[in-house]
C-alpha cells in the first residue's frame, strides 16, 4: 500500500467523522438539550455563602 493512499483514506475518514459531528450538534433533536445545558453558567450556586 502506498502512503499516499493511506493519507487519502486518513483525510476521507477523518472528513466523514467531522461531518457526522456537525450534524450531531446542528440536529433538532439535540436542541432542548443543549440549550438546558448553556443556561447552567448562568444558574444561581446553591451554597451556604450569600452573595
Amino acid at each position: 500500500m502506498d502512503i499516499n493512499i493511506l493519507r487519502s483514506v486518513v483525510t476521507l475518514v477523518s472528513m466523514l467523522v467531522f461531518l457526522l459531528i456537525v450534524g450531531w450538534a446542528y440536529s433538532s433533536r439535540n436542541k432542548a438539550s443543549f440549550d438546558e445545558q448553556a443556561q447552567l453558567p448562568l444558574e444561581d450556586e446553591v451554597s451556604g455563602r450569600p452573595q
